[in-house]
């Protein structure tokens, strides 16, 4: 009896995630409701959103608000309702009032859904703060199926806006509503930094495979988003403590490790049979140091591929959840055993395990965000995700925590199209000649921004006109201008210089974009005004002749015969070298008589030298003296 209690015990210290839930600080993540009409309810109100179905993050969805005759909780389908014949092709958008109570969040969405609404609206029926919509933990595994299906977004509304908008309709008036979730999450830099909460279990029903079908599908694209540096990622792990006073329990020491410091539930939530909570603990620090070392080497995207083929590799049910199985994972991408050994370190020490205790604080709630108390859980941006733990729909609130017009191409991909370019190309530019559009069909909805092209840029403003620019512009569609081949010569108003706009080259003329005409020089007296000239237009230009034996000039634009031509440049060259004959003759000449001149000056200075007194000397000899 004693152990029975204890089990009881240990369920519902270590087992029941919801209990704890309700303790800690949990946060309701809400976006924006916008009634524009009528004018009685005009106004934004704040709605919590539902921690199912598909939320539009990053964008925004109209609809009109539709409240049953009959069916008014949407516990029952709405397929013999009036709601079926409200939902025809062309019409907008039907978003669901439904009333709180008797049924779960879950079921009304289904219904909703199946009867062709676009959302569901939920009144709530008591004056309170607004609250989060949660999937029921008890879900069976035929309802963990339609769970996993729920494609509409939800929205809890507050009692006083329910009551509003029932009245409004009542009287016959239409309610329109904008559901904005752009605002939803915050996108504070270029990058995206998230987390997931997660476990290493696969033995706790729908949730344990939920988040393993996840990580299977998301690794592709979280590991592109992570090696291009667009986020950063980081897995956590929830761990609880065991109460003191069962500290030296067997149902605590087979649950915990570390002397009762990190502990996790029985995975099947039994504690004589299969693997205990302190096998879980295990697992989920092994692969938190395998991150941490991964993040080390600088390829912290391999935790996808180590969590992935874990759970292939070493499932519980073949009992493979085991130290040998994960080495083998290790090994196998590359990785030192020792190292993740290390960091795992001494799990029966009466001490703290860094990783372990960093990830109980990492569990409380900073700012904004509240505190982690369930298991998935994603933060994006440091706010807590609402909504099914799906590819789609996780990448769609992912790439809305980058701003607009800044998202990886990722976040452009068909998996992520709303179709709003398909019909009349959204309303925005397009040149169908170069089939190119400045329509973007992004998870946001249809964006009207001018492409970059083959490396050519288009600038504009996306909806009446963009153009090419650059150096490369005229490879695409010849930059939007004027191009034509005929003859064999192909002309084009396309330049390199995107400023100078289309531009008709020489010999046309017109605005360089609808056309360019060809000039027809003859006959608009452009050239050969010679008397003796004879013009002839062609494509682009003109040619000049002349009759007989006339030579024609263009230089001069005359005519000159072909014997004066030749004869003219026979004696100009001729003249040329009589006169380059003389100026050498004359140059030689002048250079012959200067040195003679310097010479004779020389020998005759010498001559007068010798007889001669020079200009410093007396002008008289000195007289003899005779010494008798």
């Amino acid at each position: 009896m004693r152990e029975k209690v204890l089990i009881i015990i240990m369920v519902m210290v270590l087992g029941d995630w919801s209990i704890r839930g309700c303790l800690g600080r949990f946060v309701v993540e809400k976006n924006n409701l916008k009634v524009t009409s009528p004018e009685s309810v005009r106004g934004v109100y704040e709605c919590a959103i539902g921690n199912f179905g598909v939320p539009q993050y990053g964008g925004v969805m109209v609809g009109s608000v539709f409240y049953p005759k009959t069916n008014q909780k949407g516990c029952n389908t709405f397929q013999d309702s009036d709601l079926s014949s409200k939902t025809k092709p062309g019409g907008i958008p039907l978003f669901v009032l439904a009333d709180r109570g008797e049924c779960y969040f879950t079921l009304k969405a289904w219904n909703a859904q199946n009867g062709g609404a676009a959302a569901i609206l939920v009144a709530d029926d008591r004056v309170e703060p607004l609250i989060t919509m949660d999937t029921p933990e008890e879900a069976d595994a035929a309802q963990a199926n339609y769970l996993q299906n729920i494609t509409i977004p939800s929205a809890l509304i507050s009692n006083q806006l329910g009551d509003r908008i029932k009245k409004v309709l009542a009287k016959g008036e239409m309610v329109t509503i904008y559901l904005d979730w752009r605002e939803a999450l915050p996108h504070p830099d270029d990058r995206v930094e998230y987390e997931f909460w997660t476990n290493s279990n696969d033995e706790c029903g729908p949730k344990c495979e939920s988040q393993l079908n996840f990580v299977r599908i998301f690794k592709g694209a979280a590991q592109i988003l992570e090696q291009k540096g667009y986020t950063q990622f980081t897995p956590h792990y929830i761990t609880w403590y065991c109460p003191e006073a069962f500290i030296m329990s067997q149902q605590c020491k087979s649950q915990c490790i570390n002397q009762g410091r990190y502990c996790a539930p029985d995975p099947e939530q039994d504690f004589s049979k299969g693997y205990d909570g302190k096998d879980v603990v295990v697992q989920n620090l092994r692969q938190a140091c395998f991150f941490h070392v991964a993040k080390q080497n600088g390829k912290p995207w391999h935790w996808w591929d180590y969590v992935t083929d874990f759970s292939i590799r070493c499932p519980m049910k073949q009992n493979m959840y085991n130290k040998e199985c994960a080495d083998k994972v290790i090994r196998s991408l590359g990785y030192d055993v020792s190292k993740i050994d290390e960091c795992i370190g001494d799990i029966e020490a009466d001490d703290d395990n860094p990783i372990l205790k960093a990830e109980q604080e990492a569990q409380i709630g900073k700012g904004t965000r509240g505190d982690v108390t369930i298991l998935p859980t994603l933060v994006i941006n440091n706010r807590q995700y609402r909504g099914k733990l799906d590819k789609g729909a996780v990448l769609k609130a992912i790439c809305s925590g980058f701003e607009e017009t800044t998202e990886p191409a990722i976040c452009l991909t068909r998996d992520m199209e709303t179709n709003e370019c398909l019909e009349n190309n959204g309303g925005c530019w397009h040149d169908p000649a170069a089939n190119v559009t400045a329509c973007m069909d992004t998870f946001r909805g249809r964006l009207c921004h001018c492409p970059t092209v083959q490396g050519v840029k288009f600038i504009g403003d996306g909806y009446t006109h963009c153009e090419a620019s650059g150096a490369l512009r005229c490879e695409i569609n010849n930059g939007g201008c004027w191009k034509e081949s005929q003859y064999g010569r192909t002309y084009s108003a396309c330049t390199d210089d995107y400023r100078n706009g289309c531009k008709c080259p020489a010999g046309f003329r017109g605005d360089g974009v609808n056309g360019c005409e060809d000039i027809n020089e003859c006959a608009e007296k452009l050239a050969c005004q010679c008397p003796d000239c004879s013009c002839k237009n062609t494509w682009g230009s003109y040619e000049c002749s002349c009759g007989g034996q006339l030579l024609y000039i263009h230089e001069h634009d005359t005519c000159i015969s072909k014997d004066a031509a030749n004869s003219e440049v026979s004696w100009g060259v001729m003249w040329v070298i009589i006169l380059g004959l003389t100026v050498a003759g004359v140059a030689g000449y002048a250079l012959y008589k200067y040195r003679i001149r310097r010479y004779m000056d020389s020998e005759i200075r010498a001559i007068m030298a010798q007889y001669m007194p020079l200009d410093n000397q007396p002008n008289h000899m000195p007289s003899q003296v005779t010494t008798v």
